[in-house]
């Protein structure tokens, strides 16, 4: 029976709506072309690293599609509840678990009287296992291995020492611990391989007694010389002997003494004795406790992962964060909450910029720590987002961050502020060149000053050394013509200006009351209307899928961001509900009467107009 799917509408696209067990189990008949990512980092985003760590089996710092579908059957196989996987638990609870060797451990890990492991009791008890097998384990998961080389030549070591201690003890017994010709003749009329019984239970090596020194010189320690002369039923398990075990915990050598023997079963007893004592909490099956903190993990976390990867569905629907909101940015009297992590704010930009969003990238900093992140405003006006400007940048933790803006990616926040544009840009214009003219002429009257006053200095320093001297020569002449023509170009100027204002009013003025108001508000709109006509169109084609892309993900849905949406992404500084204002300011400018002076222009130019008919 086909599962029956639920789907709603947001971003301009449907996406799943994932609420039961059932949905997660049938996600893998899902057709992948619906879901709305299909890869994410495992860095960068506000969600449980180590689960997503588990999740991420090729350790490629990616989660994918694959991996989550893997992760959702392998809960599935050890749950015989898997309801629970829906229910947003923090562990999973022991009535819930099947398998022997996991209900066990989570028999073990519970306090007397629980039923619930929660994910921070589980990891708990895979640290503490941790903590005891890393002193019980000299050699980590090859400490098994190493025990059972040992194991299975120790009878045959053991018996080689004895042997040469006794060839020690007497040199007679030399020829007595070794083998027999008549041994070898019996070996020499079968067929024989190198496994054969008769040859395994040929001593190890060659017996003989070690030389005695001098007086002051004690004899050499028998040694087993590992790389030759060794019996060959053992060849292939003193090979294994020295791999596993020797070069692991004494270092490579070629010969192996009794007490390099010892050691190396002293090293390896704690392993021996730890695995006879299976300590109480701590089961000695290293798979199933990290098993049960994997379960506990995926019943708490597949859930909101799902609907942070197939859907966003918290994102869209304004429920919760996104795992993609690492905080919110206050700045310029609004909060930003679209914040996500930046590891390259200029790679990053190249392709963020297609989402049409107008982006903030700060530098974030607190004591010893700092990060990059890139903040939309979708609500306000641009005019005091600048580089350099400062913000306080608060994490999903809560801790604060100071924030200080380092690029500007620009695009249009609202249609109010595009209508506006045009003007604030030619105020702008007007204001810069009026800045840069007056600039000029300050420059050139400093200039006329300190040239002045340089030649009269020099003048009155020429009278002192030579008072005879010539009187000079008359000043140089006015030049008329110089300055009439520039009085004349400003005249020009003026007079066009005037004649353009004029035309403009005589034309108002030329229409009935009620029409004036009509007229300057289509003039303004046709004005604006270019504007408007461009910003609407990236306000509607504002998608959310370039921002995160820039970080790595894999978006498979075109995640639009309309004007109303956008709008509640960023909050605008208001006064709470009932409070109290007041509007007398002490200090408050004191406001140019502009009615009198748009009186005085307004008559100014009607008498202009009156009199030039």
């Amino acid at each position: 029976m086909n599962h029956q799917w639920k789907f709603f509408r947001a971003g301009g696209f449907d996406q799943v709506n994932l609420e039961t067990s059932t949905d997660l189990q049938n996600l893998k008949n899902l057709d992948q072309k619906l879901w709305v990512a299909l890869s994410c980092p495992t860095t960068g985003i506000e969600f449980d690293a180590r689960t997503l760590a588990l999740i991420d089996s090729d350790a490629d710092g990616h989660v994918r599609a694959n991996e989550l579908l893997a992760a959702v059957d392998w809960a599935t196989e050890r749950l015989a509840d898997v309801s629970v996987l829906a229910q947003g638990l923090s562990g999973v609870p022991l009535a819930a678990i099947q398998g022997e060797a996991i209900i066990a451990a989570a028999k073990d890990v519970l306090p007397t009287g629980g039923t619930m492991i929660s994910v921070e009791l589980a990891s708990g008890a895979e640290a503490a296992w941790l903590s005891a097998s890393a002193a019980a384990m000299p050699l980590g998961d090859a400490t098994e291995a190493a025990c059972a080389a040992v194991a299975a030549v120790k009878e045959k070591i053991d018996d080689y020492f004895v042997r040469c201690r006794l060839a020690n003890f007497d040199v007679r017994a030399s020829d007595a611990m070794n083998v027999a010709e008549d041994t070898f003749k019996a070996l020499g009329a079968t067929a024989l391989a190198a496994d054969a019984e008769g040859i395994s239970v040929l001593p190890l090596s060659k017996v003989s007694a070690t030389p005695v020194g001098a007086a002051d010189t004690p004899s050499q320690p028998p040694q087993l010389r590992l790389d030759s002369g060794i019996n060959p039923a053992w060849v292939t398990h003193i090979a294994t002997l020295q791999s596993a075990a020797i070069t692991p915990l004494l270092g490579a050598r070629a010969n192996l003494s009794e007490a390099d023997w010892q050691s190396v079963q002293d090293k390896l007893a704690v392993y021996r004795d730890w695995q006879a004592a299976k300590p109480a909490g701590l089961p000695p099956e290293a798979q199933a406790v990290k098993d049960l903190e994997r379960l506990a993990r995926y019943v708490r976390d597949l859930m909101p992962l799902a609907n942070n990867f197939v859907a966003f569905r918290g994102f869209y629907t304004r429920t919760s964060k996104a795992m993609f909101q690492i905080g919110t940015l206050y700045l310029d009297g609004r909060s930003a909450e679209l914040c996500v992590s930046v590891h390259d704010a200029a790679k990053h930009a190249a392709l963020a910029s297609l989402s049409r969003l107008y982006l903030a990238y700060c530098e974030c900093t607190r004591p010893g720590e700092k990060m990059q992140i890139a903040a939309a405003f979708t609500a306000g006006d641009v005019d005091q987002l600048m580089v350099g400007r400062n913000g306080v940048f608060y994490d999903r933790q809560g801790r604060d961050w100071d924030a200080t803006i380092t690029r500007l990616a620009e695009h249009p926040i609202s249609l109010r502020q595009a209508f506006w544009l045009p003007y604030k840009r030619l105020a702008r214009m007007i204001s810069g060149a009026m800045q840069r003219m007056s600039a000029a002429r300050a420059a050139g009257v400093d200039a006329q000053m300190g040239a002045s006053a340089t030649g009269l200095t020099t003048s009155a320093a020429k009278k002192i050394e030579t008072p005879t001297a010539a009187p000079a020569g008359p000043p140089s002449a006015f030049d008329v013509g110089k300055f009439a023509g520039i009085f004349a170009a400003i005249g020009l100027a003026v007079g066009a200006l005037g004649t353009v204002a004029a035309g403009v009013i005589s034309g108002l003025l030329g229409l009935k009351w009620w029409q004036i108001p009509l007229a300057v508000g289509g003039l303004m709109l046709l004005i604006s209307t270019p504007s408007i006509i461009i910003a609407w169109f990236k306000l509607q084609s504002r998608n959310l899928g370039p921002i995160l892309d820039a970080n790595g993900w894999a978006v498979n849905a075109r995640a639009r961001i309309n004007i109303p949406f956008g709008t509640s992404l960023t909050q605008l500084a208001k006064l709470p509900e009932g409070a109290q204002r007041s509007l007398s300011d002490p200090y408050a400018e004191k406001r140019t009467p502009w009615t009198f002076y748009l009186t005085v222009i307004l008559l100014a130019l009607v008498t202009y107009v009156w009199f030039t008919r």
